[in-house]
């Protein structure tokens, strides 16, 4: 076996995949998760001095990768933020409250607070963390009681949340929640786009098939195999794809990112010299006004994105 070869095993076996995230993405991810913990650690321990800091951190620490570095993932959003964490954090306390063992109690907090998520549909992995932290927090935390869901944990995910929607609406191409965001890759609720994207049903179907639970929704699947048809089969923006009205985007990562409106045209004799208007509807000159040819714009443009309905 060639040492390429073997490296490849490797890599096949722990799961190694090269990045596909942009450097400005990974610069945004470390900028906030520093900063949404700074503020967490600081409340901590305020509110349960340093041990009880200690025993907090680690869980919210893991919320902010997820709010942070995945922000439009489907274990990042706002229910499984709240509903994760303060589910998990009651059944913690009543194990530690009403089962004498403390490695059973330890070991019933995070197995029923799993199960609780799953019921609830607010999946969460911080959660576990933080059902445990209640059993095995020490006396600082125990002292707390159900004062534990309020202080410090609704507080502490109440400032996370708050600064992951501050932080990650700095970057239009990344804003949180998902539902502040005001364009999509592809209609969410037009059928009118059937032939080339994967009906949400059968994603809906084939998951239950295969029982996966998976950081992504529906709709990002959707998304993910309408382009992945339109990459496979080279589509390219024409000029004749150029449509008054329509909104377009450059795909490009970081501070290039933008949106175009196209608001006016004016057509020619000449095709070639066909022109267009069109307005900076997000990103990168936002708001500002220009125009070009159909065809440069069709240079610029990637793909066609659709507007959120509010």
């Amino acid at each position: 076996m060639s040492i390429t070869h073997a490296i490849q095993k490797i890599q096949q076996l722990l799961a190694i995949e090269s990045s596909r995230v942009s450097s400005a993405e990974k610069v945004a991810a470390t900028l906030g998760g520093m900063l949404g913990i700074t503020l967490i650690a600081f409340i901590s321990y305020q509110f349960t001095g340093m041990e009880g800091a200690a025993m907090i951190v680690p869980s919210m620490g893991a919320a902010a990768v997820l709010l942070f570095a995945v922000p439009h993932g489907k274990l990042s959003q706002p229910w499984p933020l709240f509903g994760g964490n303060l589910i998990s954090a009651a059944i913690g306390v009543s194990c530690y409250q009403w089962i004498p063992d403390p490695f059973l109690a330890a070991g019933l907090s995070v197995g029923l607070a799993i199960g609780a998520m799953h019921l609830c549909n607010c999946i969460h992995p911080p959660g576990g963390a933080t059902a445990l932290a209640a059993v095995i927090g020490g006396p600082q935390l125990h002292e707390l009681g159900y004062g534990y869901l309020l202080t410090p944990i609704l507080i502490n995910v109440i400032i996370i949340f708050i600064v992951a929607m501050a932080f990650n609406n700095l970057f239009p191409w990344r804003r949180y929640p998902t539902s502040m965001m005001r364009f999509s890759e592809a209609p969410i609720s037009s059928q009118t786009e059937v032939t080339r994207s994967v009906d949400k049903q059968a994603i809906e179907q084939a998951l239950q098939e295969m029982n996966l639970v998976i950081d992504v929704t529906n709709d990002e699947l959707q998304r993910l195999f309408t382009l992945t048809q339109q990459h496979t089969s080279h589509q390219q923006m024409s000029s004749q794809q150029i449509i008054l009205g329509h909104y377009y985007t450059n795909g490009k990562h970081g501070a290039e990112w933008a949106v175009r409106h196209i608001i006016d045209e004016h057509s020619s004799p000449k095709p070639e010299l066909d022109m267009v208007i069109y307005r900076v509807a997000e990103g990168h000159g936002l708001k500002s006004a220009s125009s070009c040819t159909r065809s440069e714009f069709a240079k610029w443009a990637v793909r066609e994105v659709f507007a959120n309905k509010r």
